[in-house]
């Protein structure tokens, strides 16, 4: 279904068969997301397999989400009809948004977690079009959650709106999967991006020259391990984040019988051992894990490192536990120069992400 799509632009062409320019040759980069933003993206939330017999208490929760977004940025939200728009417009309304700060867009989604099928936009201040997407392949993680069809297409759907250029790689890559510090340098983890489910056909080489040509950086650093209950199979965004270009915030567990003690000492003992482009060590700060959450006997990827970095502020997932306060402090003394928000994301989060993977920044130019 996506392929036919796909053939019909010039830009499909695969990497290294001679046929295509790529984003990093024509001067494109993958902004940092503390950098500036026009807007963020949302996909609103509908699917009720992805919040099981609760997707009604997550709205009020989202829309604070959303409540925050607007005071700093405009909000984008993917919507697949009217019905859906004022079924949203009833929801914020009641938080108090300030409507004139959204803006709904008629693309219809098979799911929320905009970070993993929306847009990756590139830019380049000196180019004829300042701003370009990149519409990667999507296959919900390994085709664990079809259909997905719908979620594929979203990025050119953007792209089309804007009149501006869209690449497609050809190749499976979801946005939390990928961290970048803004200066040539992404962050990713073997157990996720080498997966047997994504680009089975693909070495670890050919990956990293993908995403080197369509991101526009120039290093990749790799971590080992993700967290327990993370369907993606261990996206960056639930362990290690840039906050500046040579500083991360990771996860660490406190209780070493926990199941994420070993997994993440060993990502914290890779991050101690890189070095970036100019031969300088990573800045470590810790920031610990919430305690365990579960329902209905599944432990659930709650993490404190699915923040959200918004223009003038930083929305932090809590989830009802004694180290919330602590994890706020840590991100607040990290981002001097942002108000640092902490939302309840326990209900969120049985839908196996938060406020990161909900959502997908588009630069300023």
């Amino acid at each position: 279904m996506n392929l036919a799509r796909k053939k019909n632009f010039s830009n499909s062409s695969p990497l290294g068969d001679g046929g295509i320019t790529t984003p990093k040759q024509l001067g494109y980069r993958f902004p940092a997301e503390y950098e500036p933003h026009a807007a963020t993206w949302l996909s609103w939330p509908h699917k009720e397999a992805s919040w099981p017999g609760k997707i009604h208490t997550i709205y009020s929760y989202y829309c604070q989400f959303i409540k925050e977004l607007t005071e700093c940025e405009k909000v984008c939200i993917n919507v697949n009809d009217e019905a859906m728009k004022n079924f949203a417009i009833g929801h914020l309304q009641i938080v108090g948004v300030d409507l004139a700060r959204i803006e709904f867009f008629f693309h219809p989604t098979n799911d929320a977690w905009c970070r993993d099928h929306g847009p990756a936009f590139l830019i380049n201040p000196k180019a004829e079009h300042k701003k370009i997407i990149v519409d990667w392949n999507y296959n919900a993680w390994g085709n664990k959650y079809p259909p997905f069809d719908l979620d594929d297409v979203i990025p050119t759907l953007i792209a089309n709106h804007y009149d501006i250029p869209v690449y497609h790689p050809g190749i499976i890559m979801e946005g939390g999967s990928v961290e970048f510090n803004g200066k040539g340098t992404v962050i990713t983890s073997t157990v996720c991006l080498l997966n047997e489910n994504r680009n089975p056909d693909l070495a670890q080489e050919q990956i990293e020259n993908y995403l080197k040509n369509y991101y526009g950086i120039d290093q990749i650093l790799w971590v080992c391990e993700g967290i327990v209950g993370d369907d993606t199979d261990g996206h960056i965004d639930d362990t290690v984040r840039f906050v500046n270009e040579d500083t991360v915030l990771t996860v660490v567990e406190e209780n070493k019988n926990d199941g994420n003690y070993k997994l993440l000492q060993r990502n914290l003992r890779d991050l101690k051992q890189m070095r970036l482009l100019n031969g300088k060590q990573l800045n470590i700060v810790e920031l610990p894990m919430p305690d365990e959450v579960i329902y209905e006997d599944q432990r659930l990827p709650a993490s404190y490192a699915n923040f959200y970095i918004a223009n003038h502020a930083v929305i932090v997932p809590t989830y009802r536990c004694n180290k919330d306060d602590k994890a706020l402090d840590i991100i607040q003394h990290c981002f001097p120069g942002r108000k640092v928000v902490g939302i309840d994301s326990t209900e969120i989060i049985w839908g196996l992400g938060s406020f990161h993977c909900l959502s997908q920044q588009e630069p300023s130019v």
